[in-house]
């Protein structure tokens, strides 16, 4: 299959179309309040993987806290991930502060624009280095996700194998050059609120798989804790999850090599313990 060429007249009538019900339905989050590019960064991530409504008080508390990349930069992990707890995936948030610290000792302490540099960032993939410059800037690029993947496909009936290189080049084509940051946010809405994965059909790239019991539910459990405390025994982790249908010391040295905890001796030399890195 070539790259997609969408018929100018057609494009014209779906940019109405978009726009129109963006007119008529769009939503209000507290990072749509805001061209800072770093408050833009916190809200890219916190959205990754997680229903908006969940973020959005999370990412107010957050930015009250770290209100810029050199106070995160200069925080605990400890601080960080107390904080980020309930968005799940603890790695994102140990990742954003990695971007904080790279940013505060490559860019001056100023996210940079162009998304050739974002991407460069720990956890800044090809969607994110375009949404933060988009959301924060107005620029004239395309950023495709999942909705707006699904939103691609279903209009213009495009084959769900498209691949990520054509798919782009469709996106570019619909871009309203001049209106990035409304286009994509009336995008986001149209597909969160109407053209949802259960009304079309299409299945996303990637599915997650369940997650009570999960790989991703055990490393939660273990995080929640450490958080709550300045260590836990493996010993004790062991016998807590001894049902797991998992290697929970396997699960643990994840989150070591991950760099989210340490392994070392406990107080008084009382067995090995984990701790969140400092």
């Amino acid at each position: 299959m070539n790259t997609p060429l969408l018929h100018r007249d057609r494009i014209a009538v779906f940019r109405r179309k978009i726009f129109d019900f963006y007119d008529a339905n769009r939503r209000s989050f507290p990072w749509r309040r805001t061209c800072d590019r770093y408050a833009v960064m916190v809200s890219e991530i916190m959205l990754q993987q997680t229903q908006a409504d969940r973020v959005a008080e999370k990412y107010e508390l957050w930015m009250e806290r770290f209100p810029d990349t050199a106070t995160l930069a200069s925080s605990s992990l400890r601080d960080v991930l107390a904080l980020w707890s309930g968005l799940g995936y603890n790695s994102r948030g140990q990742r954003l502060q990695s971007c904080a610290r790279a940013v505060a000792e490559r860019f001056g302490g100023v996210v940079p624009a162009d998304p050739a540099e974002l991407k460069t960032l720990p956890g800044i993939g090809d969607y994110t280095c375009r949404s933060i410059p988009v959301f924060a800037d107005n620029l004239d690029v395309a950023a495709v996700d999942t909705n707006i993947r699904r939103i691609i496909i279903h209009e213009f009936a495009l084959p769900e194998d498209t691949t990520r290189r054509q798919m782009q080049a469709a996106a570019e084509q619909l871009l309203p050059r001049g209106r990035s940051r409304d286009w994509h946010n009336a995008l986001m809405d149209y597909g969160s609120l109407c053209l949802t994965s259960r009304t079309t059909g299409i299945r996303p790239l990637t599915r997650q798989s369940k997650f009570q019991g999960s790989k991703r539910w055990y490393r939660g459990k273990i995080m929640k804790e450490l958080v709550a405390s300045d260590q836990v025994f493996l010993e004790e982790l062991d016998a807590r999850y001894g049902d797991c249908s998992w290697n929970i010391r396997e699960i643990v040295g994840d989150l070591v090599r991950e760099g989210l905890v340490e392994e070392g001796e406990g107080d008084n030399g009382k067995g090995r313990v984990l701790r969140i890195r400092e």
